[in-house]
């Protein structure tokens, strides 16, 4: 329970960090980002596996690269759908849904180290 809080706000944060270094992105505060955590997390549970079967045939075509677009698309549905945070744009959704999935990647895989 402690660690999948802990994921949570460390998520938060790193939503902040995007929000700070991607112009076109804005989160009101550490609230609005726990919120926009809790909003991204919903959607990759419930939405994205659907969309990902329905685009599976264009993915295939694109080598996954398309997987980026959806994964830019869905950034943009948690900025529409979360008050206090806004995405101006495809590309700052783009760039931002990038960074993000890097540095959560980049942190997941620290957590998951067995590095005492």
């Amino acid at each position: 329970m402690v660690r999948i809080l802990l994921r949570w706000l460390v998520y938060a944060l790193l939503i902040i960090f995007v929000a700070w270094i991607i112009p076109g992105i804005s989160v009101d505060g550490f609230l609005s980002a726990l919120l926009v955590a809790v909003v991204i997390g919903l959607i990759n549970i419930f939405v994205k596996p659907i969309l990902k079967f329905l685009t599976f045939p264009i993915n295939f075509i694109t080598f996954g690269l398309f997987s980026l677009i959806l994964n830019a698309l869905l950034f943009m549905l948690a900025g529409a759908i979360t008050p206090g945070f806004e995405v101006e744009g495809f590309l700052s959704a783009l760039f931002g849904s990038i960074l993000l999935s890097l540095l959560s990647y980049g942190v997941m895989r620290l957590d998951n180290s067995d590095v005492v």
